[in-house]
Protein backbone atom coordinates (compact mmCIF):
# COMPACT_ATOMS: atom_id res chain seq x y z
CA UNK A 1 0.00 0.00 0.00
CA UNK A 2 2.81 2.61 0.15
CA UNK A 3 4.31 3.91 -3.60
CA UNK A 4 7.69 3.90 -3.55
CA UNK A 5 8.25 4.76 -7.07
CA UNK A 6 10.93 3.94 -9.58
CA UNK A 7 14.25 3.22 -8.87
CA UNK A 8 17.71 3.03 -10.63
CA UNK A 9 18.87 0.50 -11.63
CA UNK A 10 16.51 -2.56 -12.51
CA UNK A 11 18.49 -5.62 -12.07
CA UNK A 12 17.69 -8.91 -13.43
CA UNK A 13 19.61 -12.17 -12.76
CA UNK A 14 20.49 -13.94 -15.52
CA UNK A 15 21.16 -17.57 -15.40
CA UNK A 16 23.05 -18.44 -18.40
CA UNK A 17 22.06 -21.69 -20.39
CA UNK A 18 25.27 -24.25 -21.68
CA UNK A 19 23.98 -22.22 -25.02
CA UNK A 20 25.16 -18.86 -23.81
CA UNK A 21 21.29 -17.94 -23.95
CA UNK A 22 19.78 -17.34 -20.66
CA UNK A 23 17.27 -19.81 -19.13
CA UNK A 24 13.86 -19.18 -18.59
CA UNK A 25 14.19 -18.16 -14.95
CA UNK A 26 15.34 -14.91 -14.01
CA UNK A 27 14.99 -12.79 -10.36
CA UNK A 28 14.20 -9.12 -10.87
CA UNK A 29 15.62 -6.93 -8.33
CA UNK A 30 14.48 -3.13 -7.84
CA UNK A 31 16.41 -0.93 -5.31
CA UNK A 32 14.59 -0.13 -2.18
CA UNK A 33 14.65 4.21 -1.65
CA UNK A 34 16.67 5.16 0.97
CA UNK A 35 14.27 6.60 3.01
CA UNK A 36 12.79 2.59 3.09
CA UNK A 37 16.10 1.04 3.79
CA UNK A 38 15.99 0.30 7.66
CA UNK A 39 12.30 -0.54 7.61
CA UNK A 40 11.01 -1.32 4.45
CA UNK A 41 7.22 -1.80 3.94
CA UNK A 42 6.01 -5.62 4.06
CA UNK A 43 5.36 -6.70 0.87
CA UNK A 44 1.15 -8.06 0.22
CA UNK A 45 2.46 -9.88 -2.76
CA UNK A 46 3.84 -13.55 -1.81
CA UNK A 47 6.06 -13.40 -4.75
CA UNK A 48 8.29 -10.58 -3.84
CA UNK A 49 10.92 -11.06 -1.26
CA UNK A 50 13.31 -8.38 0.34
CA UNK A 51 16.54 -9.69 0.27
CA UNK A 52 19.44 -7.40 1.47
CA UNK A 53 22.31 -8.13 -1.34
CA UNK A 54 25.72 -7.96 -0.19
CA UNK A 55 28.72 -6.15 -0.46
CA UNK A 56 30.50 -7.07 -3.61
CA UNK A 57 32.93 -6.88 -6.19
CA UNK A 58 32.45 -6.44 -9.93
CA UNK A 59 33.44 -7.24 -13.40
CA UNK A 60 31.10 -4.94 -15.73
CA UNK A 61 30.93 -3.62 -19.00
CA UNK A 62 28.32 -0.86 -20.22
CA UNK A 63 26.52 -0.39 -23.43
CA UNK A 64 23.14 1.91 -24.76
CA UNK A 65 20.15 1.72 -26.79
CA UNK A 66 16.66 -0.31 -25.60
CA UNK A 67 18.48 -3.62 -23.96
CA UNK A 68 17.20 -6.65 -25.03
CA UNK A 69 18.17 -9.79 -23.64
CA UNK A 70 20.66 -10.89 -26.76
CA UNK A 71 22.43 -7.17 -26.08
CA UNK A 72 22.73 -8.89 -22.48
CA UNK A 73 23.96 -12.03 -23.55
CA UNK A 74 26.22 -10.63 -26.19
CA UNK A 75 28.33 -8.07 -24.03
CA UNK A 76 28.14 -10.60 -21.43
CA UNK A 77 30.40 -12.86 -23.70
CA UNK A 78 32.55 -9.59 -24.81
CA UNK A 79 33.37 -9.10 -21.08
CA UNK A 80 33.58 -13.21 -20.77
CA UNK A 81 36.57 -12.58 -23.81
CA UNK A 82 38.13 -9.33 -22.19
CA UNK A 83 38.44 -11.29 -18.85
CA UNK A 84 40.27 -14.55 -20.21
CA UNK A 85 40.33 -17.45 -18.09
CA UNK A 86 42.48 -15.46 -15.10
CA UNK A 87 39.97 -13.83 -13.44
CA UNK A 88 37.58 -15.85 -11.11
CA UNK A 89 33.75 -14.80 -10.94
CA UNK A 90 31.21 -16.56 -10.66
CA UNK A 91 30.01 -18.22 -14.05
CA UNK A 92 26.24 -19.61 -13.15
CA UNK A 93 24.58 -16.51 -12.75
CA UNK A 94 25.63 -12.53 -13.94
CA UNK A 95 23.47 -9.17 -13.20
CA UNK A 96 21.75 -7.48 -16.51
CA UNK A 97 21.02 -3.87 -15.61
CA UNK A 98 18.74 -0.90 -16.51
CA UNK A 99 19.38 2.87 -15.59
CA UNK A 100 16.52 4.32 -17.65
CA UNK A 101 12.76 4.66 -17.58
CA UNK A 102 11.28 3.26 -21.30
CA UNK A 103 10.40 6.78 -22.30
CA UNK A 104 14.28 7.87 -22.12
CA UNK A 105 15.49 7.31 -26.42
CA UNK A 106 18.90 8.78 -25.91
CA UNK A 107 21.97 8.50 -24.00
CA UNK A 108 20.73 5.21 -22.43
CA UNK A 109 22.48 3.19 -20.01
CA UNK A 110 22.69 -0.62 -19.19
CA UNK A 111 25.34 -2.56 -17.35
CA UNK A 112 26.28 -6.56 -17.50
CA UNK A 113 27.84 -7.93 -13.74
CA UNK A 114 29.85 -10.56 -12.57
CA UNK A 115 30.56 -10.83 -9.21
CA UNK A 116 33.72 -11.66 -8.38
CA UNK A 117 34.81 -14.62 -6.17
Amino acid sequence: GVGMGMTAPVSITGFPAENGSLQQKVKVSLRIPNHFQDNPPCPSDESIKIEERPGMTIYSTQFGGYAKEMDYVNYADKLKSALGSEAAYHKDFYFCNGYDPPMKPYGRRNEVWFVKQ
